[in-house]
């Protein structure tokens, strides 16, 4: 119960994370540099964005140490309760017989 619901806190953390680091401008002079039009969402914008990318790697690094934990305490595998087949016998090996002389292969 408590992994699922760890789960999806990390799913909805990591969607809002990749959103609001695709809303900020690029630092390296790429395309939204170009031209003198202010940020869309002005200078409070930026601050903001920058709280929310802090705010949700935080969340997202903690939600993946829990999961770790969790999945660490359970200590199962993936192949519990898997039946693996028994390996079947071979086949026993006949010797091979030598290829009988006819009388063209006279030397």
């Amino acid at each position: 119960m408590l992994h699922s619901v760890i789960l999806v806190i990390h799913i909805i953390v990591c969607l809002v994370l990749i959103a609001v680091i695709l809303l900020q401008a690029g630092r390296g002079g790429g395309v939204a540099d170009v031209g003198s039009a202010p940020s869309m969402l002005g200078t409070q914008g930026t601050t903001l964005l920058t709280r929310a990318t802090t705010a949700c790697a935080v969340i997202f690094m903690l939600t993946s140490i829990g999961l770790a934990v969790i999945s660490a305490q359970k200590g199962k595998s993936l192949m519990t309760g898997v039946r693996v087949p028994a390996p079947m016998a071979a086949p026993a090996e006949t010797p091979a017989a030598a290829p009988a002389q006819t009388p063209a292969q006279k030397p």
